[in-house]
Order: C-alpha cells, then sequence, then structure tokens
C-alpha cells in the first residue's frame, strides 16, 4: 500500500510541467535555508535555540538573498535526475555568494550585527550546501532507485531488463550511469578481471569476478551481458568472448561513448558482438606515406563505388584529401546511398557521382580524359559464385572484359596508378568467378610489360560484413530461431575486416612498379561451423545436436555450392616476397605476353557473344593455371538454352 502510494505520488511529480517543478523547488530551499539558519544557530550555542523577536528578520532576510542568488546560478535549471558534480560545485559557489552577501548586510545593520556570532556564517554555509546538495542527490537516488527496485519503468509500466556490465574502467563506469538515468536496461553489477576491483563499489554497483558470473546470473535473472573494454586489444577481446561462450547469456556491446555523447546514437542503439572480435585478428597500423602516395592530392576513381569493397575504399581516400574523388557504379541506388554518405563528412574534396558500367569502354575513356584522372581503384566485378556459375557469360564479360576496358581507358588517358581489387579465388579457381578475375589478372600484366600506366593486383580473401559474407547470413538465421545453414562441416575460410582489407589494398597499389601481384596476409583460417557455434552461444542460445536434444538452434549441412572450394589458397605458387609490409606480400605469377593474351582474348569474347560455353570452358582450362571446374558442362550448357530462348 505504502509503495503503491509512494509510486503514484513519484509518478505525479515526474509529470508535472517544468514551471510546476521549479516552483516546488523554490518553496523547498525557502523553507530550507530558514531552518538551516535555526540549525546554526542552535548547534553554536549548543542548545534548542528560540530565536527572541528582534532576530526574526534575520530568518525572513536568509532566503530572500539566498532563493535569487540560486536562480542566477541555474540551480533551477537543473534536471534533478540527472544532476552531477557540476551541480555540486555551482552550489558551492552559490552558497558561497549567499554567505558573503548575508554577512555584509548583517554587519552593515548597525546595532543588530551583534546578535549573529561571526562563527555562524561558517556554520550555516556547511549546513546549507550539505542540505541544498544533499536533498538534490537524494531526490536523484530516489528517482533511479524506484526505477531499478521495481524493475518498471514508471512512465510506461515496462519490465527493464537486468545487465552485467563487462568492464569496471573508466567506460564501465560511464556506461552504468548512462544505462541508470535511461530505461532500456537496469545495470546491477560489474565484472572484471583486474583483482584490485574485486567487492568495490562503482556507481553503487558491486565489482565481481568473472567466475562469479554463473552466482550473477540466478541471482540478477541476468541474460544479457555488456562490454564495455574499449582500450583492450583484439585477441584479449576474442579470450574474453571466448570464456563467455559456456555461459546462456547474449553478449553484446554499445556504440562508442562519444558517438552517444555527440548525440549520434543512442544508449538503445544496441549492437551485437563484433564478429572481428571473435577472430582475435590484429589490426596492423598504417604507413601515411603509403596512404597517401597515390590519392592525396590527385583525382581518384573507384569503380564500383556502392560495393563493399568500393564503398569503403571511397571512405578512406576522401579522408586522403584527393583533389576530386570520382565514384563510378552501375547501381543508381548504391550509387546515391554512398554519393550521400560522402557529402556529409564535411570534406573539402569535389564528389562526383557516375553512372555506368565497366563495359562500356568509350564512356570510362572519356571519364578519365575529362577529369584528368590520375589514379584508379577497379573494384566492380561479379563476385557472388553460385550467381556467377549460374550466369557465365555475363561473369566473364563484366570481370574480364570490363577489366580490360577499364585498363585501356587508363591506357588512353595516361592515368598513372590502376589497382585492381583481386580475389583468393582467382588461385586454382573451381568457379567461373574465380576463373575470370585470373583472368583479368593476366590482362593488367599484360598490360603492364609496355605501358606507362602503373598496374597493381591485390589478391585476398573473404571481409567481414561483405555482401558474400556469412556473418550477415548466421545473424538473420539465429535472429529467426534457425536452422543455421552451414554448406560443409569441413569448410574453412580466412577473413579480415573491410576496413582493414581497403587499407592494405591502398598501401599494396602505392608499393606496386607494374605488373605486381600482392596477396595480402589473411591471418589464420576459420572452420565456418565453428564460427557460427560461438555465434549461436554469444547470442545466448545453445546449438542443438545429438548430443544437445534439447539445444535452441540447430545447425544444419547443405552441401558445397556450384564452384564452392573447401578451402581457398593466396598463392598459385611458391615464388612469394615479403615488402616492406608486414601484412603484405609480392607473389611472381606466370605471365602471358599481350600478343598472345590478344588472341586468347577475341576467341573468348566470341564464345561469349554466342554462347559457346564449351569454348569458354576450353580457353579458361587452359589458360587459367590449375582451373578444374566443380560444376559439369551440363550446367553450363543449360544456361544457353535460357539465353536463346
Amino acid at each position: 500500500m505504502i509503495q503503491t502510494t509512494y509510486n503514484k505520488l513519484m509518478r505525479w511529480f515526474l509529470h508535472r510541467p517544468r514551471a510546476t517543478k521549479r516552483i516546488l523547488s523554490v518553496l523547498i530551499d525557502y523553507v530550507v535555508v530558514m531552518l538551516v539558519l535555526w540549525s546554526a544557530f542552535s548547534l553554536r550555542l549548543s542548545t534548542f535555540y528560540i530565536p527572541p523577536q528582534t532576530q526574526w528578520w534575520l530568518f525572513l532576510l536568509a532566503p530572500l538573498i539566498a532563493i535569487p542568488i540560486f536562480i542566477k546560478l541555474g540551480l533551477y535549471r537543473a534536471i534533478v535526475r540527472y544532476i552531477g558534480l557540476d551541480a555540486l560545485w555551482t552550489i558551492f559557489k552559490a552558497i558561497s555568494l549567499f554567505t558573503l552577501i548575508f554577512a555584509t548586510v548583517v554587519v552593515l545593520s548597525g546595532p543588530y550585527s551583534g546578535l549573529v556570532p561571526r562563527t555562524i556564517y561558517i556554520i550555516n554555509a556547511i549546513l546549507l550546501f550539505i542540505s541544498i546538495g544533499g536533498l538534490r542527490l537524494y531526490a536523484r537516488w530516489l528517482f533511479i532507485s524506484s526505477t531499478q527496485k521495481n524493475l518498471v519503468d514508471l512512465d510506461n509500466k515496462r519490465y527493464i531488463p537486468p545487465v552485467l556490465i563487462y568492464g569496471a574502467g573508466r567506460a564501465g563506469a560511464q556506461l552504468s550511469a548512462l544505462l541508470k538515468m535511461g530505461r532500456q536496461l537496469r545495470p546491477v553489477a560489474f565484472i572484471d578481471d583486474e583483482p584490485t576491483l574485486y567487492r568495490q563499489q562503482i556507481n553503487g554497483l558491486n565489482v565481481y569476478r568473472p567466475r562469479d558470473l554463473v552466482k550473477l546470473i540466478d541471482k540478477f535473472h541476468v541474460r544479457d551481458v555488456l562490454l564495455a573494454i574499449p582500450s583492450a586489444s583484439r585477441s584479449r577481446r576474442s579470450e574474453i568472448l571466448l570464456s563467455l561462450e559456456e555461459f546462456p547469456v547474449h553478449i553484446r556491446t554499445l556504440p562508442d561513448l562519444t558517438d552517444i555523447a555527440e548525440g549520434k546514437l543512442e544508449v538503445s542503439d544496441i549492437q551485437e558482438v563484433d564478429i572481428a572480435d571473435l577472430l582475435g585478428r590484429e589490426a596492423v597500423a598504417a604507413d601515411p606515406s603509403l596512404l597517401s602516395a597515390n590519392i592525396s592530392q590527385k583525382c581518384v576513381m573507384v569503380t564500383g563505388a556502392g560495393g563493399s569493397i568500393g564503398s569503403e575504399l571511397s571512405r578512406q581516400i576522401i579522408k586522403l584529401n584527393p583533389s576530386r574523388l570520382l565514384l563510378f557504379e552501375i547501381s543508381e541506388f548504391a550509387l546515391y546511398q554512398i554519393e550521400q554518405e560522402l557529402s556529409h563528412l564535411e570534406k573539402q574534396v569535389e564528389v562526383i557521382a557516375l553512372l555506368g558500367s565497366v563495359v562500356d569502354r568509350a564512356r570510362l575513356t572519356s571519364i578519365c580524359q575529362h577529369f584528368s584522372v590520375q589514379t584508379i581503384y577497379h573494384a566492380a566485378a561479379y563476385k557472388h559464385v553460385p550467381m556467377v556459375e549460374k550466369n557465365v557469360g555475363e561473369g566473364i564479360r563484366n570481370n574480364v572484359f570490363g577489366t580490360l576496358h577499364c585498363a585501356q581507358a587508363a591506357i588512353a588517358a595516361k592515368v598513372e596508378t590502376f589497382v585492381l581489387v583481386s580475389t583468393d579465388k582467382a588461385v586454382r579457381p573451381t568457379n567461373t568467378m574465380g576463373a575470370s578475375k585470373r583472368m583479368a589478372e593476366l590482362v593488367l600484366q599484360a598490360l603492364a610489360q609496355s605501358s606507362v600506366t602503373r598496374f597493381t593486383m591485390v589478391r585476398f580473401g573473404n571481409v567481414l560484413g561483405s555482401s558474400g559474407s556469412v556473418v550477415p547470413l548466421f545473424r538473420e538465421q539465429i535472429a529467426k530461431g534457425g536452422p543455421v545453414t552451414v554448406t560443409d562441416p569441413q569448410i574453412i575460410r580466412y577473413f579480415m575486416t573491410i576496413p582493414e582489407a581497403a587499407e592494405l589494398v591502398i598501401q599494396a597499389g602505392a608499393m606496386g612498379q607494374g605488373g605486381d601481384v600482392f596477396v595480402l596476409d589473411m591471418g589464420s583460417a576459420v572452420k565456418i561451423v565453428d564460427l557460427a557455434k560461438r555465434m549461436i552461444h554469444l547470442s545466448g542460445f545453445t546449438v542443438k545436436n545429438s548430443e544437445n536434444p534439447d539445444g535452441d538452434i540447430e545447425i544444419t549441412f547443405t552441401g558445397l555450392r556450384p564452384g564452392e572450394k573447401l578451402f581457398e589458397e593466396l598463392l598459385i605458387g611458391e615464388n612469394v616476397s615479403q615488402t616492406a609490409h608486414q601484412k603484405i606480400m609480392r607473389a611472381e605469377e606466370n605471365v602471358i605476353p599481350w600478343q598472345d593474351l590478344q588472341l586468347i582474348l577475341t576467341d573468348l569474347q566470341h564464345a561469349v557473344s554466342v554462347s559457346d560455353y564449351e569454348k569458354l570452358r576450353t580457353i579458361l582450362g587452359k589458360y587459367v593455371d590449375g582451373f578444374m571446374p566443380q560444376c559439369g558442362i551440363e550446367d553450363w550448357l543449360s544456361q544457353k538454352v535460357v539465353v536463346n530462348q
């Protein structure tokens, strides 16, 4: 009954207009100032003081001086629920000024000045600071604790879920303060592996050891753990995530606290754990000279600028202050998205959005000549293996001849540097996409032998979060309750983040002398089924299998897709050398002279134009090292029927 009445009173007060709350605060302070002055006399005289009539004017005068000072210094503009140390400093200044003015008025009052002992002013100031500041802090505590203890948002009457915060450092303390002010999550405790913090309190919350997690989950009925360890390395974050996998909790993280403070994001914008933290891959600091060599104060064009790699290249390029950035893209919507994003970066760089296809040589040449392009990053390609396998002709046309036409446009316009974004699937390919990318590499290697334009190729594996990555697919499947689909229990892949890949592409492009094939160090291989299991565990679920039939989400194996390999490679041969960058290697690959390659390309183009897929397959098999297509010739020939219809 008392609790219900209290909640109603709190709800009534919270819903009052700001003007009403300020008037109530002024009235309370008016009474407090008089009571504090009376308390100061009582303490000074060590008795229950009853002021004579000649002193009553002092008790009426004190609030009349104090309240205007409080108003002027903004004590009634502060929102009590969010009051902090800054407000206490303001209260201290207001009380100091009040004490000075009040003492001056009393001393100048003549015969009445002797009615107030000098120590009264000091005692009164101390008591007033404790009372005015203490009341506000107490009110703040009441608002927060009423929400926390009742587990319900007083305004919306909804359950506020409890969470544990992993990390009791500065970021964790700031996070807990933000969550307490908000009404989305209810922090109940900290977890930290620093022994000196054990059993300490931060923002009213106890700090526990990681081994206490089971006890905390049962005690507070926790389903979520929020990571607040921004300073930890990737490898350390990976260790922490691995240690948490055995517990039935959903591991999440929050946006950067700076973004929250600047109003870009809210605490409610909870993110899943960064998949890069699962891999524990440490990024290497970039070389500023390599980053800027082909970009700073130069006209740069990115083909396929709306794709995963192309858009990240564009983001990083614009930060390196090119004289102009050209975004070349066939998809109108993708081009619009990246143009709008870059236009909000407030960089003094002219960004020009250009629609077009890389197979249109005339348009590419016109653009390169008109804008005097100096550097091209060629990221435009069809990359989805099963899709290209079902559209062989278009895959060859776009990936091989699109690269050829773009390179010829660069030569015609005397472009200084041309960087091809290649793939590990070009090495001993088992699919059309990989074979087409290797043919594109051969084109640039041949042209580099007699061209002023420096042609460079950069080969790497899967990137996290790209349109073809398994990570977004797994997240979607887990959100739907499964099953999570994996092609084969033995399939492995190499991964790196899109920003790291783009950064290394830019640096490798600056190291090329002409015809170079660079391969990026992709780190350790990852078993896809293990990645799926970790994502399921860190989402707060268990894997359903024969050993755990009561699990939450099942993993099913669908078989390798057309053209898919169990593992990918980055090198065709063993000829590889280190470069000045520890994450970039130079590969020595076989080159077909341009005179011979021209004839091959003529035959290839004719085969594509007449949908002669038997001829196309023969050409690729003859000139692409290690090409062993998994799809039968019948699958390729079936596409001819579709085309001819």
